[in-house]
């Protein structure tokens, strides 16, 4: 199995993840590709076919970044920024993906949603709106592409310990008891819960197998039970 991966900034944990899938038996390629901007899937789909490998069987939408504000202190950048990334990104990188023979028949794509897209989360006002769309657009794709034989799914996870919540959640106990008492299994969760490199049963390597086939346009809850 090939990986193609991408990465905004951290380059580092890039070649970390590239090193991992290598011990774990598979390839791997990093690329960095700016979301966010008009034209961006255009360039990354351009990047990838410098590659040379061919068609892709699954595409992971995982990119997202947060926006800790609440009501009054949204601004229309941040605004448009956050949407940008969250879905305006994933869903030029499908539209893009489909020409040229990019997606074959019979393939997946996982959005990575959250749980803020139906929890209300109003010192995030702005950011779970983006996840709800998303999940709408999961729903439309799955619908257009099922002719195809391509699944798409939603995978929601809850607070994880993630890059994007590092600069209020790590290192700050009382936000971690916070986020841990927001979920019915009582702790924060971790990137492995949802997707992990080292083991294919994971909830986005269940829906990229073929033992997920004749599962499409559903969202699949990782939250812990949060908001129950």
């Amino acid at each position: 199995m090939t990986v193609v991966l991408t990465y905004a900034n951290d380059e580092k944990a890039a070649r970390r993840t590239v090193e991992r899938i290598g011990e774990n038996g598979g390839r791997a390629h990093a690329l960095r590709a700016e979301l966010g901007r008009h034209g961006d899937a255009a360039a990354l789909w351009e990047t990838y076919d410098a590659l040379g490998l061919g068609g892709v069987d699954i595409l992971v939408n995982n990119a997202g970044i947060g926006l800790p504000a609440p009501l009054g202190s949204v601004s229309e950048e941040g605004f448009d920024r956050v949407f940008a990334v969250n879905v305006r990104a994933p869903f030029f990188l499908v539209q893009e993906g489909l020409g040229l023979g990019r997606l074959r028949d019979g393939g997946r794509i996982v959005n990575v949603s959250s749980g803020a897209a139906r929890i209300a989360m109003p010192d995030g006002i702005a950011y779970g709106p983006t996840k709800a769309a998303l999940d709408i657009l999961t729903l439309n794709l799955a619908k257009v592409l099922g002719p195809r034989g391509i699944t798409v799914n939603s995978v929601a996870p809850g607070i994880v310990d993630t890059d994007v919540n590092a600069g209020w959640l790590r290192d700050n106990a009382e936000a971690q008891a916070y986020a841990a008492s927001l979920a019915a299994l009582g702790r924060v969760g971790n990137p492995e819960d949802v997707a992990d490199v080292a083991d294919v049963a994971d909830i986005v390597g269940f829906l990229a197998s073929d033992a997920a086939r004749r599962v499409t346009g559903r969202v699949v809850d990782a939250t812990g039970g949060a908001g129950l």
